[in-house]
């Protein structure tokens, strides 16, 4: 987990200004993975209660554009935020609560697949989500008969 500095760090590195809300939200996000706006926005204002919702999307605006952070939205859901970015892994979703986890490449490196037809656009990312149940979701197994 990046500390403060290293927030600092990145900021700089991507040419925007380093601002309390930008720091705030980049740990916020780095501390609750695949975590909504309204979310965010309450870990944010528990460390800068004057902070407006406003300003936060403001700011992971800014981070999604300058590839801090990085974006998704399943299908049904929300817009959800993530600090893994760059190296275009996929995502399971829980179709009960909603759960998110990551899951790395399906084949390869980026983009992970080949459109079978690309219809000559330079593909470059592959966005796959598997859908299915968390194992809290899940019902419980039925017992195996013993030999």
């Amino acid at each position: 987990m990046p500390s403060t500095p290293e927030y600092v760090g990145q900021l700089r590195t991507a040419a925007l200004r380093v601002t309390r809300p930008r720091v705030a939200v980049l740990d916020a996000v780095h501390r609750n993975p695949h975590a909504d706006t309204d979310t965010i926005f309450g870990v944010v204002r528990t460390a800068l209660p004057e902070v407006s919702r406003q300003a936060v999307y403001d700011v992971l605006h800014a981070l999604t554009d300058a590839g801090l952070i990085r974006r998704i939205q399943p299908a049904g859901s929300v817009a959800r935020y993530e600090s893994r970015v760059g190296d275009n892994h996929h995502h399971l979703v829980c179709r009960s609560c909603g759960a998110i986890a990551d899951v790395d490449c399906a084949v390869g490196a980026a983009p992970c697949l080949t459109a079978s037809e690309p219809h000559g656009f330079a593909v470059d990312e592959a966005e796959v989500v598997y859908w299915g149940l968390c194992p809290g979701c899940s019902p419980p197994s039925a017992p195996r008969p013993r030999p």
